[in-house]
């Protein structure tokens, strides 16, 4: 088990508090951005291609691409988050609103599947499922989601429309997280490079066991990368008795971290806008949504689109990654496949 060998620091160790006084990470589209985005969406649509034939390549925007490119810095390389503000959503329909945010993310990484299912584009709305079934997943539902990393290297959202109240959105830095744990307790630290059985909720890959089992914190080619879903880990000790259990050490860490993501000097909350794009990289972000009550009115429920995204130039990985990523390969890696996954895009929640 291989440690860092001090605090990591950086321009990753961000603070919410500071973060919060700060403006860097929120990037208003320019009207000249606007018009390439819709002059790309029209093009599209005239052209009669299916939402799988978008690509970076398909589209000139020369000023919105090289945004694009220094927001894939910014995300791999710096804070890991970024929040795109301005996007008239109103103008345009369900369909279009889409195609906007597919060329966006094709210009950040290759599309990967969010569920079993298949789902290139997602949906983060409440479907009124339980979640006491081991099948279902707390983005389904409006229950609060505790912070966590999705399982892919970015993971994008984009706000359609509001609930009546609640359902903030809230980030934090893992790395941010990991250097106070090391200052706080030492003691406890090392645990959380231990591997977790954590609970694939009934979407299995073929040949592998119902969970998988990786460290939270991996030290691996100079870098932290953060994988963690406390939700799911609990869930695996609960549902497969057959996983490893945790030690009281490694229960007392998570409720450290658990409590660590809690504190409003660490996390950042961010007001979601309709027509809002928020990408953050996983790796190095851990997120998180209150509970939300949603309008009686089905047309003005909560909805957002979610993209996952593999990023070509993204960091090596460690190899215990691939009980979940699969391939480890950057830009082909990440996201959900079991043995009846057919990939599609879908424009309702499902």
């Amino acid at each position: 088990m291989a440690l860092p060998p001090g605090p990591i620091g950086g321009a990753a160790a961000w603070k919410g508090a500071e973060m919060a006084r700060r403006t860097e990470w929120l990037h208003h589209f320019t009207p000249e951005e606007l018009r390439e985005l819709d002059a790309a969406i029209r093009a599209h649509v005239a052209s009669g291609a299916e939402m799988g034939a978008i690509t970076r390549a398909g589209f000139h925007m020369p000023v919105l691409a090289a945004t694009l490119r220094g927001v894939l810095q910014d995300l791999l390389h710096g804070r890991g988050f970024v929040q795109l503000r301005g996007f008239p959503i109103e103008k345009y329909s369900t369909s279009e609103a889409a195609i906007a945010y597919l060329i966006i993310g094709a210009h950040l990484g290759s599309f990967r599947s969010q569920n079993a299912k298949g789902h290139l584009l997602g949906h983060v709305c409440d479907l009124g499922l339980d979640i006491r079934k081991p099948t279902v997943r707390y983005y389904q539902t409006n229950k609060e989601l505790e912070f966590h990393t999705d399982s892919s290297d970015l993971v994008g959202l984009l706000c359609l429309k509001t609930s009546k109240s609640g359902g903030e959105s809230m980030i934090v830095s893992s790395v941010t997280l990991h250097d106070e744990i090391r200052r706080r307790r030492p003691d406890l630290y090392p645990a959380l490079f231990d591997a977790f059985p954590t609970d694939r909720r009934g979407e299995i890959p073929p040949g592998m066991e119902p969970w998988f089992e990786v460290p939270v914190f991996n030290w691996h080619a100079g870098e932290l990368t953060t994988i963690y879903s406390g939700q799911y880990i609990r869930s695996a000790q609960q549902n497969f008795p057959q996983a490893r259990r945790l030690t009281a050490q490694e229960r007392e860490a998570l409720d450290l971290l658990d409590s660590l993501t809690r504190d409003p000097e660490l996390h950042l909350k961010i007001e979601f806008r309709p027509g809002d794009m928020q990408f953050l990289h996983n790796h190095q972000i851990l997120h998180s949504r209150t509970d939300f009550e949603d309008w009686p009115e089905p047309e003005r429920r909560r909805h957002l689109f979610r993209l996952w995204l593999a990023p070509e130039g993204g960091r090596d990985l460690p190899p215990s990654f691939a009980q979940r990523y699969g391939s480890l390969t950057p830009g082909d890696r990440g996201g959900i496949i079991t043995r009846d996954t057919t990939l599609k895009f879908v424009l309702e929640p499902q």
